[in-house]
Formats: C-alpha cells, sequence, structure tokens
C-alpha cells in the first residue's frame, strides 16, 4: 500500500511535481453573477434618488441590494464610482444603428436622450451630480466620462460622417451642433414644456438649416 504524507493529496500531485510533471491547472473562481451585478446598480439608483449622494451609503445600498459591503466594493472601490455606475446603466441600450439617413440618426439618438430624461429620477439623478461639483469632484467627472463624453461624441460621429458624405458645409463647426441639438432638450425640459410631439424633428430640422451644404445654382 502506498503511504500517502502529509501535503500530498492522495500522493498525485507529490509524484506528478517529483517527475518534472506540469501541475494541473487551478479551477478557475465562481464568475461574477450579472444579477447582483444588477442588483447593486439599481440599489444605488433608488439611494441616490432618494437621499442624493451625500447621503447615500455604501451600507444603505448592501442592504437594498441584499448582499454585503465587500461584495459592492469588490466591484466599485469607491462611493464615486459605484455612483457613476448607476448612473452610467441609465443609459438605454442599444445605441441606434448608423444609417445613411442624417436626419433619422440624429432623431435616433435623441429619442434616446429623453427616454433618459423622461424616466424615474432622470433629472434627479444629474441634480445630484451638479450639487456635488463643489464637495465631490470626482463624481461630476465620472460622469462626464460615461455619460456626457460618449453621448457627444455619438451625435458628432453622426455629423462627420455626413459632412465626410459632402452633406455638410466643410466650415460647419459640429460641436456647436451638438449644443445646440443637446442642450435644446434640457432647455425644453426644465421649462416643463413637451418634448413629444414634433419637438425633436423640428429641433434636428433646425440645426442642420445651420450646417448643411447648400448646392449652389448651375450658372
Amino acid at each position: 500500500m502506498t503511504r500517502v504524507t502529509r501535503g500530498q493529496k492522495g500522493g498525485r500531485p507529490a509524484a506528478a511535481a517529483a517527475r518534472g510533471e506540469p501541475r494541473s491547472p487551478r479551477a478557475p473562481g465562481r464568475p461574477r453573477s450579472e444579477e447582483v451585478d444588477g442588483a447593486i446598480v439599481a440599489a444605488a439608483r433608488a439611494e441616490l434618488a432618494a437621499h442624493g449622494y451625500a447621503r447615500m451609503t455604501v451600507a444603505a445600498v448592501a442592504a437594498r441590494a441584499g448582499v454585503s459591503k465587500p461584495t459592492i466594493y469588490l466591484r466599485h472601490p469607491t462611493k464615486a464610482d459605484l455612483a457613476t455606475a448607476a448612473i452610467a446603466s441609465m443609459r438605454v441600450q442599444p445605441r441606434p444603428t448608423p444609417t445613411s439617413d442624417l436626419r433619422a440618426d440624429l432623431i435616433a439618438h435623441l429619442r434616446l436622450l429623453r427616454s433618459g430624461l423622461e424616466r424615474p429620477n432622470g433629472m434627479t439623478m444629474l441634480g445630484t451630480v451638479l450639487a456635488e461639483e463643489n464637495d465631490t469632484p470626482e463624481l461630476l467627472a465620472f460622469f462626464r466620462e460615461r455619460l456626457v463624453v460618449p453621448r457627444r461624441q455619438e451625435l458628432r460621429a453622426v455629423l462627420q460622417a455626413a459632412r465626410d458624405r459632402g452633406e455638410l458645409r466643410p466650415e460647419a463647426n459640429l460641436d456647436v451642433a451638438v449644443n445646440a441639438l443637446v442642450g435644446a432638450l434640457f432647455a425644453r425640459y426644465l421649462a416643463a414644456e413637451s418634448l413629444g410631439g414634433r419637438f425633436l424633428s423640428t429641433l434636428v430640422d433646425t440645426v442642420l438649416e445651420g450646417v448643411r451644404l447648400i448646392p449652389q445654382p448651375r450658372g
């Protein structure tokens, strides 16, 4: 009978090592639960909406999500990271598929932006971020990085593609056009005016009037 010494679980690993054979790879850890990820983010959204960033605590998020604080910190190292992950999760997916129709593409992107503003606590989240600008500037930085910049880049890419196709004036300021498109939605929302009806199409048509290439009459 083969004697098994301490540390030789069944004798096989030690024997294999003695012969110079490679050890069997360790079994990978359990994959992270998408259900837990979603519960944490949803709980963070709810806490932000109910209490704002300053009074939101990781402990409260953990209790609402039914997980431990270490489970949250494995995914979100800081409270600011957790808060911005919750805000970033409010982006509507999937993003619109680009087409060669400039007007339709812009309207599709603005519809997503509108749905974000009109969803429960949409503007509340923005107010929370802005209220923390002085005390927690990294929160606003994360918000810009994860939401503001990507949205602006998407709209600018649509306009740039149209300019590459020769539909817009070469000298047109695309950044100003993006500001006009996005800013108009926020201004109208704050004025408590409807974002429905023909508002989006009218907005897009108005902005395009300023940047579209006007064919010159042939002499």
